[in-house]
């Protein structure tokens, strides 16, 4: 793939990022990594218990994130909340390498019903209202692009695709 190769599928809780990033990533012979995997096991069991993280949380996880980037040398996609600018930054200044960030992008009531046919995740519906009121959308001057998850999956890829041959590498 000539376009980028260091890549964050970002977005609030249940907006498919697992599901679009290991399909996308398979696509382009890359590799995909669940963010929530990065997590440290305190996080984890706060956001089981029902509890937001706070962005001191979040700086570890944020870290391991763009480390997770920077060592490899194929295609990564990493599933990554990401949902502030701060956050963003941080993933990029750790990576050491340009990151697109893709925003999967859906209404509140379409995600809390994505979320309710999703068993066995740690993140409860009751922490989709913070999610969404931390999310701050990438801006026009961010390396981002944003996708509507109000069409169906194969669509969204074929979006994802064109989109990915268009952009040249930064």
């Amino acid at each position: 793939m000539a376009g980028p190769t260091k890549l964050v599928i970002m977005g609030v809780s249940g907006c498919g990022k697992s599901t679009v990033g290991a399909t996308l990533a398979k696509a382009l012979d890359g590799t995909y990594v669940d963010g929530d995997d990065l997590h440290p096991a305190e996080n984890i069991a706060k956001m089981s218990a029902g509890t937001p993280l706070h962005d001191t949380d979040r700086s570890p996880w944020l870290d391991r994130v763009g480390e997770a980037l920077t060592f490899r040398q194929e295609t990564t996609i990493i599933g990554c909340s990401a949902l502030k600018r701060a956050y963003r930054d941080r993933i990029r200044a750790r990576a050491g390498a340009p990151v697109l960030f893709i925003h999967l992008s859906g209404t509140r009531e379409e995600i809390a019903r994505r979320m309710e046919n999703r068993p066995g995740h740690f993140m409860p519906a009751s922490l989709l209202d913070s999610q969404f009121a931390a999310l701050e959308e990438p801006q026009p001057d961010e390396y981002a692009v944003t996708v509507a998850i109000d069409q169906p999956f194969v669509e969204i890829l074929q979006k994802l695709t064109q989109i990915l041959e268009r952009l040249e590498p930064k």
